[in-house]
């Protein structure tokens, strides 16, 4: 069957590999939007950050002449929290930047698996991009990270 996007494979795969970080054992790891009013101290949303008008943007190319194959580049939205009941906003960003951190050591190639990360062969390559940082204080100390997964495949 022909796909028309690699979207759908890619964000599943982003899934799983952040579901089975060992660092991540005990966060939360949510797949989109929150359906509850999620009080867990600590989670990763894939597919979701507060306020976003997507959850993935895309472009889509002819990779060269004769328009057979296309190259297609996009972003999963990802967000992370971090929460407590005291006060101290440093640990809370501490925290928060080691959970980000372990979803990025997961998308780096490395001496023993040199090649791009391919989120699970869905992708050319994949990179954790962009990121803003949130703070506030509401019954304890808050820090969220939005953060994006940037993406080329060849479909």
């Amino acid at each position: 069957m022909a796909t028309t996007s690699r979207v759908p494979a890619a964000v599943d795969a982003l899934l799983a590999i952040v579901q089975a970080l060992p660092a991540l054992a005990g966060v939360r790891i949510v797949d989109g939007p929150p359906t509850v009013n999620l009080t867990d101290p600590d989670r990763i949303h894939v597919g979701w950050q507060p306020g976003a008008e997507s959850a993935v943007s895309l472009q889509q190319q002819w990779n060269a002449a004769g328009a057979r194959t296309r190259d297609e580049m996009f972003a999963i939205a990802c967000y992370a929290e971090s929460r407590s009941g005291d006060t101290d906003m440093a640990v809370r960003r501490q925290r928060l930047f080691a959970m980000v951190a372990a979803v990025e050591q997961a998308l780096r190639a490395t001496t023993a698996a040199p090649e791009a990360p391919t989120l699970n062969g869905t992708v050319l390559w994949c990179e954790l991009t962009t990121g803003d940082l949130s703070q506030w204080q509401s019954e304890g100390a808050n820090a969220g990270l939005n953060f994006t997964v940037a993406c080329r495949a060849r479909i």
